[in-house]
């Protein structure tokens, strides 16, 4: 049952990734300097800056990891997809330099309770920062509408990347030496 699941949820993002893409100007890919940049969420953005709390209630910011190479990620746990993904992300977390974050982002407002999230990070042995997003809005904001939705931000605070669908340890190692 979960294995049909999975596979009707990676059609659907293989569907939804060619719309995306196909519709997507030329404009989105264009470089800019970061003078240039307005904030959005189109690859040549600045970030968007936001607030959130921390499992154990502290605030953090985007903005927290200012100067650093984030990898920004949008997740629920019941997501086969993200599932899949996790133990990639703290492989990579595991071996990262200083200069490069893991920002997962649980949308708090599709999960069935919160002691799930708590349950999830401690199966996972997730060492990264999970801030979760209460209202939805960050999520709404992001357009994290299918997940797992990633976005690669470079030290300047500009997106470089967004990707829809799990990730590997390759892909994050290529998408982050590729950025400043």
């Amino acid at each position: 049952m979960y294995r049909i699941i999975y596979i009707l949820g990676i059609v659907a993002l293989i569907i939804y990734f060619s719309v995306t893409q196909g519709s997507a100007s030329e404009q989105d890919s264009i470089e800019v300097s970061k003078a240039q940049s307005e904030i959005g969420i189109r690859e040549g953005d600045k970030a968007p800056d936001f607030l959130l709390k921390t499992l154990d209630g502290k605030d953090m910011k985007l903005s927290d990891f200012a100067g650093k190479k984030v990898i920004l990620n949008f997740f629920a746990t019941w997501c086969p997809p993200c599932k899949e993904e996790v133990p990639h992300m703290q492989e990579f977390y595991s071996k990262k330099d200083g200069n490069v974050e893991i920002l997962a982002v649980n949308l708090a407002t599709a999960e069935r309770s919160s002691k799930a999230i708590y349950q999830f990070v401690e199966d996972f042995n997730i060492t990264f920062p999970v801030v979760l997003d209460q209202r939805g809005d960050v999520g709404n904001t992001y357009q994290a509408h299918a997940i797992p939705t990633t976005y690669i931000i470079d030290s300047n605070g500009i997106i470089r990347k967004r990707m829809i669908g799990p990730m590997d340890v390759p892909m994050m190692d290529a998408w982050i030496k590729g950025i400043q």
